[in-house]
């Protein structure tokens, strides 16, 4: 049986007046995350490692931020037609491993439903997903809230071979 590892980090600065969305969720919050589509730097992560497990290249090359099509789109899309790429090369996910990075908000009481989500988007069980959340301690963008990081890491299997 064979087994695919990729890697995915992603960054986004906060934004004054937009809806914060990460894992899939709306979060309440004052600022929300600056960028081309939703901003949901941790699905962006995740996308950026189930690509590179394959070699299949990253977020943006697959869905650029120059193109309207991707404007202000909901990043779970993104993260269906990523995986949709995954299975079409004959692979399943195995597990997902990810950290948010950020002082604020506290992440604690949305990760069960960004776990759900994800599972959902990936189609495996929720026991598969692994979310954490993390301050830098008051360091970095992260810790003087200027924004949010997220990596991701996960295991492909090739179902071709069974």
């Amino acid at each position: 049986m064979a087994f695919r590892i990729g890697k995915g980090f992603d960054v986004h600065a906060f934004k004054e007046n937009i809806p914060l969305t990460i894992g899939g969720i709306r979060i309440p919050h004052s600022h929300g995350l600056a960028g081309h589509s939703d901003a949901d730097v941790l699905i962006h992560a995740i996308i950026d490692a189930l690509l590179g497990a394959l070699a299949l290249g990253d977020i943006g090359m697959h869905f650029p931020d120059t193109s309207d099509e991707y404007r202000d789109i909901d990043s779970k899309i993104l993260l269906e037609r990523s995986y949709k790429m995954i299975l079409d090369k004959g692979f399943r996910i195995v597990n997902l491993d990810a950290t948010l990075m950020l002082e604020r908000p506290k992440m604690k009481e949305y990760i069960p439903e960004m776990r759900s989500v994800i599972s959902r988007l990936l189609q495996t069980e929720r026991e598969n997903i692994s979310i954490k959340a993390t301050t830098t301690e008051k360091l970095g963008f992260t810790g003087r809230e200027e924004g949010v990081a997220a990596d991701a890491i996960v295991l492909l299997e090739d179902m071709r071979e069974n």
